[in-house]
């Protein structure tokens, strides 16, 4: 779900900000938290518990940067799922409670993160070596993408212009990536967005046609998140790659 950070460190205010508006639409949702998500085979209650874990195991990776002790995100992957699939039932003030706690124990601890603790080295679950600056970027993509996830009333056109113009270069990067390593790789293409002028190429070679719209609504559907009805051009079938 997480993608390599940009040149520039997110603020934590930014994360807290994106922290408040989704626990505001949390708490608007029903009470029924078996509602599916978009997530296949997620309802709201599964989302709700793996965004209260995925604070916790960005607050391990905090821990790791700040001590030098390795401190793996999950402690296994098996460990983790089992905690999601134990947390999905439970009820929605319940969830919003532990979400509450988990993001103010991962946003206490970043905010005490002595400066030179956020140079050091840790791993994701996937074992790719990051700097802790970028954990600050992961939460952040945790919070906006499943706010999105939660199939209420926040949509990919809510995500804030610096999200989006974040993301979207390293989505497409991701993609060609992905795209490349595919048995049959299908033929390049291009992605243009209308409000920001953003172009580029996804897959290798030289591209055949143009796909255009809204850089929220091509991101959107370079996410999966959107089936690209709001788009123009030919939309290839794109590789489970998140």
């Amino acid at each position: 779900m997480t993608s390599d950070a940009a040149e520039t460190t997110v603020q934590l205010e930014t994360v807290a900000e994106a922290t408040a508006r989704l626990f505001e639409t949390v708490r608007g949702l029903d009470d029924d938290v078996s509602v599916p998500s978009l997530l296949p085979g997620w309802s709201r209650g599964h989302l709700l518990a793996h965004l209260a874990r995925n604070a916790d195991s960005l607050v391990n990776l905090l821990l790791w940067a700040r001590t030098g002790i390795e401190t793996p995100q999950y402690a296994s992957m098996f460990l983790r799922d089992a905690d999601i699939e134990a947390g999905a039932p439970r009820p929605l003030a319940e969830q919003l409670a532990d979400n509450e706690a988990a993001a103010n124990r991962w946003l206490a601890l970043a905010q005490t993160t002595p400066a030179q603790a956020w140079t050091a080295t840790v791993r994701t679950r996937q074992g790719r070596p990051i700097p802790a600056t970028e954990v600050i970027w992961m939460r952040l993509q945790e919070v906006e993408i499943h706010h999105v996830d939660l199939a209420a009333a926040y949509r990919p056109a809510d995500w804030p212009s610096e999200f989006i113009a974040r993301l979207l270069p390293r989505a497409t990067a991701d993609l060609t990536k992905a795209i490349a390593a595919a048995p049959d790789p299908a033929p390049a293409f291009e992605v243009h967005t209308t409000d920001t002028d953003f172009t580029a190429t996804i897959g290798t070679g030289s591209p055949d046609h143009t796909i255009t719209g809204s850089a929220s609504g091509v991101l959107a559907w370079l996410l999966g998140r959107s089936e690209g009805a709001d788009l123009s051009g030919a939309l290839p079938v794109l590789p489970s790659w998140k």
